[in-house]
């Protein structure tokens, strides 16, 4: 029987790039600027690399179907790149790829990183004819935009649980407000600006009830990690209380059941809520909401980070909005989220948000997260969610200290 991935691989380097609209480098100035950061935190060279793994999404105009930018560029010495794409779950794929690699015995040191370069492929950027976002999108998507779905998802939400278009708002509201709070406080943030409540709950309506401060931007970005095995990492010179290692990975792709058997009211994702139980099962968490630490979760829409706190099964079910409003979630309160300051102030380079999360909640179990730190945490989760509420992917993360 599958025992999982628990323990089985330490992360013992991370890095990452300021997010942003970074017109003052292309691509490859991305991947470097993360990869020398990563390097250096590891202590390693770039010949103690055996594989990598490069998760790019929607940058196929600059970077190509290939793997072979991440070696040409980072210099790696003449070893298998695989590149890898799952929606927005593309960092996180990259990630899985480099633990199960280094989990199966296959190699010892792996890399892995993500990068996408939106502002410049006419992705919310400069306009770029003929690059888009594929085929499939202007063929299949015609009639869809992202803000208009997540807005039937907030709506859904309002209608199951009767929840008043007021109280709604403002929750979601919150949501925007303590982001914006703990982003205000990185400088790798893209978005560094506290706002307030009356400044979200006013802004212009993008798809109701989602105003302005309910969307997260598009950005330029990449983050990475290089990881191997907790023995290694001990013959390294790592301490136990040094040692981050991985409690789970899990991923879970719709099936159709949400709209094929009518056993889905458009409120929540099916995906989370099933890869969640599994990631949970895997890290031996038997209640998430005493024993995770923080969160950083697909704040894509403020109305998409409010649901997941229910489909991770922290929050009851039609209870979110009242556990946003009393502060669980806060930098200060029970489970702390975005303390980075999420999609919402990092924007959402696609390939690189999964790996940026990690990188928070790695400085934040190591004690380096600065003017954001924690008090002590122990355990940190990340989620990242690809597509529509209709259809989508749902990847999870969890990480903490060796052996607690």
């Amino acid at each position: 029987m599958a025992t999982g991935i628990r323990d089985k691989v330490a992360i013992i380097g991370m890095g990452c790039t300021k997010f942003g609209e970074r017109w003052d480098a292309n691509g490859e100035d991305l991947l470097v600027e993360a990869f020398e950061e990563c390097l250096a935190d590891s202590g390693l060279e770039k010949k103690d690399i055996e594989a990598a793994w490069f998760g790019t999404c929607l940058e196929e105009i600059n970077v190509g179907k290939t793997g072979m930018p991440l070696s040409t560029t980072l210099r790696l010495p003449m070893i298998p790149v695989t590149r890898v794409e799952n929606y927005c779950a593309t960092g996180t794929e990259a990630f899985r790829g480099a633990c199960y690699a280094v989990a199966s015995g296959a190699y010892d040191i792996c890399l892995a990183q993500g990068l996408e370069k939106l502002k410049d492929t006419g992705y919310g950027g400069l306009p770029n004819p003929g690059s888009g976002a594929g085929t499939l999108t202007w063929q299949w998507w015609p009639n869809i935009s992202a803000p208009g779905c997540f807005a039937q998802l907030a709506s859904a939400y309002a209608a199951k649980y009767k929840v008043s278009d007021r109280d709604l708002k403002r929750a979601i509201a919150h949501v925007s407000v303590k982001s914006h709070a703990n982003g205000a406080l990185n400088p790798k943030a893209h978005l560094q600006k506290a706002v307030t409540e009356e400044q979200v709950m006013n802004s212009p309506i993008i798809a109701h009830p989602l105003g302005l401060f309910d969307c997260c931007g598009v950005s330029d970005g990449s983050a990475c990690a290089i990881v191997t095995t907790p023995e290694i990492a001990k013959k390294m010179g790592r301490k136990k209380a040094e040692i981050i290692s991985v409690k789970a990975l899990q991923v879970a792709l719709s099936s159709g059941q949400e709209v094929g058997y009518n056993e889905w009211d458009g409120e929540h994702f099916m995906t989370t809520s099933v890869c969640s139980t599994r990631a949970y099962k895997e890290a031996g968490i038997q209640d998430p909401r005493k024993e995770i630490s923080m969160m950083e979760v697909h704040d894509c829409f403020s109305i998409t980070e409010l649901v997941t706190y229910e489909d991770l099964h922290i929050s009851e079910r039609g209870q979110a909005w009242k556990d946003s409003l009393n502060g669980v979630y806060d930098r200060d309160g029970e489970v702390p989220c975005q303390i980075d300051g999420g999609l919402k102030c990092f924007g959402h380079p696609i390939g690189a948000s999964g790996l940026r999360m990690l990188y928070e909640m790695y400085l934040q179990l190591l004690g380096r997260a600065d003017k954001r730190q924690l008090d002590n945490p122990k355990i940190g989760l990340t989620h990242n969610l690809g597509g529509f509420p209709f259809q989508n992917i749902c990847a999870i993360s969890i990480i903490g200290k060796y052996g607690e």
